[in-house]
């Protein structure tokens, strides 16, 4: 079936992938689950750790177009939407591209540039299109945004407020590679030489097959009610202020049947919910004072919540 071979392709693009990012198969997956779902990627992690090269990886081994924007305090809007310049040869403005007008977008330490400038990705984000002196432009599609922050030092950083942060499918930290891995990481060389041998293995033509033979996922009415119950439940613990808001459970319904496509299944079963739920909702909820006076982490309060949601009949 066209399916299947497709859905191998996939797995074959995670395992090139692989021979750069060494002992992050785990987090590749949640990537690659998270861009297969329409979906942008937060990363919140330490510099050196891999987050750049994971990006251009995913760009080349998906055939997109990258580009990458550092981000600073001097970064305007202009320099994410673009802009028009007077051109007297021909009598007329032309659009000036900005760094959100391509397929796969790294928005480095987006945490160190204005407030008003972040609502300009995030917009783009959101809408899929730009606008600029009151002409709207379709952005490429398909379209992937993979944003970092750097937790360590907090001066002169915005930090997203929670509403923003919810424009994100998921939110990861890569994490220092395990003892063996970093040997083989120093055995293997310079980085960039890995990279230029990395090769395409799925087009971006094929990738928006894949995304439309996601969104034909079958779901069970018992599965829809499991996501609507386990948000509820974020809604109602005392450990929580903000729970899981409704933009949050399409997000694990989308994510979940993007982890049943890897899995080589076409119907959801409540163990893709499980695989995914931590990443889709952990940024999307907000800590009571009593959990954060109990130092309660949000993946161990989810932890909690997930034990005491029953899994669907028949499930059990």
């Amino acid at each position: 079936m066209k399916e299947i071979y497709i859905c191998q392709k996939a797995q074959r693009a995670m395992g090139e992938i692989e021979k750069v990012i060494i002992g992050k198969s785990r987090i590749i997956r949640q990537v690659m689950t998270a861009i297969i779902a329409s979906g942008h990627i937060l990363i919140e992690d330490i510099p050196g750790v891999g987050k750049t090269t994971l990006a251009l990886a995913f760009s080349k081994v998906l055939g997109l177009d990258y580009q990458r924007i550092q981000f600073t305090p001097d970064v305007m809007p202009v320099d994410i939407v673009g802009f028009s310049v007077y051109k007297p040869e021909i009598g007329s403005f032309e659009y000036q591209k900005g760094g959100a007008m391509t397929n796969l977008l790294l928005a480095d330490e987006i945490n160190r540039t204005s407030p008003k400038t972040q609502s300009a990705l995030l917009e783009a984000m959101e809408e899929g299109k730009i606008t600029v002196d009151g002409i709207t432009r379709e952005l490429p599609q398909p379209y992937v945004v993979i944003a970092t922050q750097n937790p360590i030092g907090s001066i002169g950083t915005h930090s997203l407020p929670e509403s923003q942060m919810d424009r994100f499918m998921i939110r990861i930290s890569m994490g220092y590679p395990d003892y063996e891995s970093e040997v083989s990481m120093l055995k293997q060389g310079r980085v960039n030489v890995a990279i230029d041998q990395i090769i395409e293995k799925i087009t971006a033509e094929e990738l928006m097959e894949i995304r439309q033979e996601v969104e034909e996922i079958y779901v069970h009415e018992d599965i829809y009610r499991y996501i609507v119950t386990l948000a509820n439940a974020t809604r109602n613990s005392r450990n929580l202020d903000l729970g899981l808001s409704p933009r949050g459970t399409i997000a694990l319904l989308r994510m979940a049947k993007a982890n049943a496509y890897l899995s080589n299944r076409t119907y959801l079963i409540p163990e893709d919910i499980k695989q995914v739920f931590f990443v889709t909702a952990g940024h999307r909820v907000i800590k009571s004072k009593e959990a954060k006076i109990q130092r309660k982490a949000n993946g161990d309060i989810l932890k909690e919540i997930m034990k005491s949601v029953p899994l669907p009949k028949g499930n059990q």
